[in-house]
């Protein structure tokens, strides 16, 4: 995430900001690597307080680009994975540099390595975008992990709002999705208590807690 208390999040995008990238990006390997994770974040960051968003965009992107081409030569040694996460600019972070999947798709196409993916948080893609569906079709061949939250409140899924996560749990298993599923959301209460949701939604499946079939016992 770079210098937090200065400011930023991520430096993946951000001019002149490269050499300390690099740095953290090897950190982040290591500390990967120790913990046997194979997918890392690639934090884009934040426009350069003092600047209008258009008129540092060409830069930005260029620069995003460059350091995306090392990041994967650096991943294809370790056979990891880096991930691209659009966060929205309406609520959570009005400066963030990757906004939409449709954006992030753009990047990874002109990048063109197979060890970028999009990382989507569907709390994130519905209040930019909504679309779930098609965004989720469209975009489901360079989709690396998924995050959830309910919207607009962030928190456990079965939460008062937007998304009908039932609904879209399925829909990733019609699409054949055997990623995981990231629960980055606030919980309102207790975290155990809060993880009811998933004990339903595996009962109405026809599964046992902890996702194995009944059937198969």
């Amino acid at each position: 995430p770079g210098d937090q208390e200065a400011g930023e999040l991520g430096l993946a995008a951000v001019p002149g900001r490269q050499a300390a990238f690099r740095q953290d990006l090897e950190a982040a390997v290591h500390y990967a690597r120790a913990v046997g994770c194979p997918r890392i974040h690639v934090m884009a960051g934040r426009v350069p307080l003092g600047t209008e968003r258009a008129a540092v965009a060409g830069e930005m992107e260029t620069t995003f680009i460059e350091n995306l081409r090392y990041t994967a030569d650096l991943l294809s040694q370790e056979d990891m994975i880096g991930l691209l996460e659009p966060i929205n600019n309406r609520i959570t972070d009005p400066r963030y540099y990757l906004n939409t999947p449709h954006h992030a798709a753009a990047i990874l196409e002109k990048v063109g390595r197979p060890n970028l993916k999009l990382q989507l948080d569907l709390f994130h893609c519905q209040i930019m975008d909504g679309n779930l569906s098609r965004n989720l079709e469209t975009y489901f061949p360079l989709i690396g992990h998924i995050q959830i939250a309910q919207v607009p409140g962030r928190h456990e899924p079965d939460s008062p709002g937007e998304l009908n996560f039932p609904y879209l749990f399925e829909l990733l298993e019609s699409l054949g999705y055997t990623g995981y599923v990231g629960c980055e959301y606030a919980p309102k209460g207790d975290t155990l208590e809060g993880l009811g949701w998933l004990r339903s939604y595996w009962e109405s499946r026809g599964l046992q807690h902890g996702g194995t079939s009944k059937a198969a016992k």
